[in-house]
C-alpha cells in the first residue's frame, strides 16, 4: 500500500570549528557519523563524546523529516557543543531520502481510511 510508506532523510553530523580553535569535547574537526533511519553509523575506530551526542540527538528526528521551506529546521544546520568553553559546532546535513513502510517500523496498525 503506497500510502503506508513515508520518507526520512539520511543525515550526516560533522564536527566543525574555527581554524586553530582548541577543541574541548574530545572531537577532531572532520569527525562525523551518519543517521540512516534510527541507526547511528560511525566510521571504524572513531568515537564521539556522549555529552556532545546528547545535545544533538533530540534534533535528529526532526531534521530527518521533510519540513516547510520557511521552517527554521529547514535552514539551521549547526548545533553548539554543550561545553560553553568549546568553540566546536556539529553540522547536520541532510543526505538522500530513504523510504520506510509503516508496518516495518511499528506493530500499531494504521487507522482505517475515511
Amino acid at each position: 500500500m503506497p500510502d503506508a510508506e513515508f520518507e526520512l532523510y539520511d543525515l550526516r553530523v560533522e564536527v566543525v570549528a574555527p581554524a586553530g580553535a582548541r577543541v574541548m569535547c574530545n572531537a577532531k574537526v572532520g569527525d562525523w557519523f551518519e543517521v540512516h533511519g534510527e541507526v547511528l553509523h560511525f566510521p571504524p575506530g572513531q568515537g564521539f563524546s556522549m555529552y556532545s551526542l546528547a545535545s544533538i540527538i533530540p534534533l535528529l528526528p526532526a531534521k530527518q523529516r521533510p519540513t516547510e521551506r520557511n521552517d527554521w529546521m529547514s535552514t539551521d544546520a549547526e548545533v553548539a557543543c554543550p561545553d560553553p568553553h568549546c568553540p566546536t559546532r556539529f553540522r547536520i546535513t541532510r543526505l538522500g531520502k530513504r523510504t520506510f513502510r509503516h508496518a516495518d517500523t511499528t506493530v500499531v496498525p494504521l487507522p482505517p481510511s475515511t
